[in-house]
């Protein structure tokens, strides 16, 4: 039985069974499936939607095989940086006993370091795979952004001075979670970069970005003692809920708004559950109800995704 730091223990109750299916760790793939964090995997679909639906109605013209090898290197990319994520932090001591998010497996022994470091590697040895077919599709334009994801996604929680560590996380998600997906996803079902996709990108990057504000909030003391510097220390909780509240509003003017992309407008449809995100996060603690929080901003994203590509599509 695994005893977490300050968990209080009480004598299990007489039983022939020394150990039930509760009180074991996850194996096989239900612990992998929870090491790669589902609740954020979204975060990669969601631009990779967008961007194909823009390159679509502008293009007039769909083509599935970039839009899957995208959406598969995406994925992979982003399960490969949360699995670096979880074995660079337990490493660097920044999963600690306050911490108040979800399970980490490293952290918590459930697997070791090289196995999770190695779990990483393949995710991002595998969208290398899709990348490359995407590079002979797209040219020189993917190989460069495919090159920076990769990067962006190592140097996230890896080297002498980790993204995550830092201010500018909420920057790093907006140009590869955003910017990057969506123009690039456009991109190679048009050719050409779209004006309308680097709009779009910056949109639904914010939102993605308040997905990671959320995140840091909730973890703003415990980061503080292991010495990161996340946006959410620097601004302080009440300017951090204010900042949250800028994130999930704006991308409703980018898309609705004159300048938006035609059918934009279909997104309102999305903005009570924005909405409802803020008063919760100005209202809820910080503790592991922010798990929650942080999950349905994640759904807000890929629901405005969603409707973005049903109404400029149709």
């Amino acid at each position: 039985m695994n005893i977490e730091p300050g968990q209080t223990v009480t004598a299990p109750p007489a039983t022939d069974d020394p150990a039930s299916p509760a009180d074991l760790p996850p194996a096989g793939w239900r612990l992998w499936w929870l090491a790669i964090r589902p609740r954020t995997l979204t975060m990669a679909v969601a631009p990779v939607l967008a961007g194909t639906a823009l390159g679509w109605a502008e293009g007039g013209h769909f083509d599935p095989r970039p839009f899957l090898a995208a959406l598969g290197g995406a994925l992979m990319i982003q399960a490969g940086a949360n699995l670096y994520n979880d074995v660079g932090d337990a490493l660097r001591g920044g999963d600690q006993p306050l911490r108040q998010g979800p399970p980490r497996v490293t952290a918590l022994g459930w697997a070791t370091p090289a196995r999770v470091r190695a779990a990483a590697i393949a995710c991002f040895g595998l969208a290398c795979l899709f990348g490359l077919y995407l590079i002979a599709l797209g040219g020189v334009p993917i190989l460069l952004l495919g090159l920076a994801s990769l990067a962006g996604g190592w140097c996230y929680s890896g080297g002498a001075r980790p993204i995550s560590y830092g201010p500018y996380g909420e920057l790093c998600v907006i140009a590869f979670f955003g910017i990057g997906a969506v123009a690039g996803s456009a991109y190679l079902q048009t050719g050409t970069l779209l004006g309308s996709a680097v709009l779009v990108g910056l949109a639904l990057g914010a939102v993605a970005a308040a997905v990671l504000m959320a995140n840091n909030y909730r973890d703003m003391e415990p980061d503080r003692l292991v010495g990161r510097r996340t946006l959410a220390i620097q601004l302080g909780p009440r300017h951090s809920r204010f900042l949250y509240a800028a994130m999930v509003l704006a991308p409703f003017a980018l898309l609705a708004g004159p300048t938006g992309p035609a059918g934009g407008w279909v997104t309102l449809a999305a903005l009570p559950l924005a909405i409802g995100l803020i008063h919760r996060f100005f209202t809820e603690p910080r503790g592991p109800a922010f798990n929650r929080i942080l999950g349905l901003t994640a759904r807000l994203q890929l629901v405005m995704a969603a409707l973005l590509s049903l109404g400029v599509v149709f």
